[in-house]
């Protein structure tokens, strides 16, 4: 696959300084790029790398100039790796069909665009979608609905009346509307209370491996447009996590609780129950969330406060041997002992 740089450029969004014509084999990082790759520079350490490895272009920043490559400047070098990436490496796509080991209820509608694979089970009325992919080993609960161009990989379950957008992508072994952690102590016992409700996952989410998300007791566990949750994550039942949030290893979040739109939560975050969070919230890794949080701040701790005053008790804490070692200093010129 080749591509001439005038046509990477244009797909970048960005602006040639150099030959334009000059044609391009393979993307590679600086220190391995040969002729014919492009490579990316998001800053001057990276750049000046770059310039020395054999890279025929190099994506970089508005300014940027240089002597020896030809440049293909954008305004985030960074984002125009992402999108070169996506130009050199296109995922492949499966064909469409059905395997003959896949177990498909009579009622379930597939898209014919669709590729269900080896020993997936498609449950009553469920609904496919254009172009989606069960790639092996999955599982759809009666009801339950993916829209286009939505993929699955291996052993995926989603669960009855899940909901699933266009252009969801589940890796393997996570699961979709188990029941919600919900008992009530009932004359000696716990008591289960059932799980009636569902998931609804929005466009262009985008969901790791070994991740659990409950459904709602009632009503739904809402997970929204664009959001990207890494591996090992759960998600209880009822929680709403706006558009555009990112959700880290290893993060649980407790049922009922509320995130807002372009929220970050670093690795191994908890959020307790019932808890607002505002939208574009920043939480710092393993931080305990007992208290809702207004837009636009960033926290951190166990439990989690407000960054400026964590790091204030941080400090704190780091300076208390020196002042232990001065108390006992103290003690022993008033007691003489």
């Amino acid at each position: 696959m080749s591509f001439t740089i005038a046509e990477i450029a244009k797909r970048l969004d960005g602006e040639v300084a150099g030959d334009a014509a000059g044609v391009l084999t393979g993307f590679a990082p600086p220190d391995a790029a040969k002729a014919g790759d492009l490579t990316f520079a998001e800053n001057t350490e990276i750049f000046a790398s770059a310039e020395k490895g054999a890279a025929t272009a190099i994506i970089a920043g508005k300014g940027v100039t240089s002597a020896h490559k030809i440049l293909i400047r954008v305004a985030n070098p960074r984002v125009g790796f992402a999108r070169a990436m996506a130009i050199f490496f296109p995922e492949s796509r499966l064909k469409p069909g059905i395997h003959p080991s896949a177990v498909i209820a009579a009622s379930a509608q597939i898209d014919p665009t669709a590729h269900v694979g080896p020993h997936c089970t498609v449950g009553e009325r469920v609904k496919i979608g254009a172009h989606c992919e069960l790639r092996a080993g999955d599982f759809i609960g009666d009801d339950a609905v993916l829209g286009d161009g939505t993929v699955l990989f291996a052993n995926v379950t989603v669960y009855a009346r899940s909901q699933l957008g266009r252009r969801v992508r589940v890796h393997a072994s996570s699961v979709i509307g188990s029941d919600g952690f919900g008992y009530v102590f009932d004359s000696g016992f716990q008591r289960k209370v059932p799980q009636i409700g569902n998931v609804v996952i929005g466009d262009d989410v985008e969901i790791g491996s070994n991740v659990s998300i409950d459904c709602g007791a009632l009503g739904s566990t809402i997970i929204g447009q664009g959001t990207k949750i890494d591996n090992l994550v759960q998600v209880g039942h009822n929680v709403e996590i706006g558009e555009h949030s990112i959700l880290c290893a290893q993060v649980g979040i407790a049922g009922s609780s509320k995130l807002g739109k372009y929220c970050v939560l670093a690795g191994q975050v908890g959020i307790a129950g019932h808890l607002k969070i505002g939208n574009q919230v920043t939480v710092g890794s393993k931080s305990g969330v007992m208290h809702n949080i207004p837009d636009g701040e960033t926290w951190l701790g166990i439990p989690a406060q407000p960054d400026r005053q964590a790091k204030r008790m941080m400090i704190a804490a780091q300076r208390l041997p020196d002042l232990l070692k001065k108390v006992a200093e103290w003690e022993r010129k008033l007691t003489g002992k």
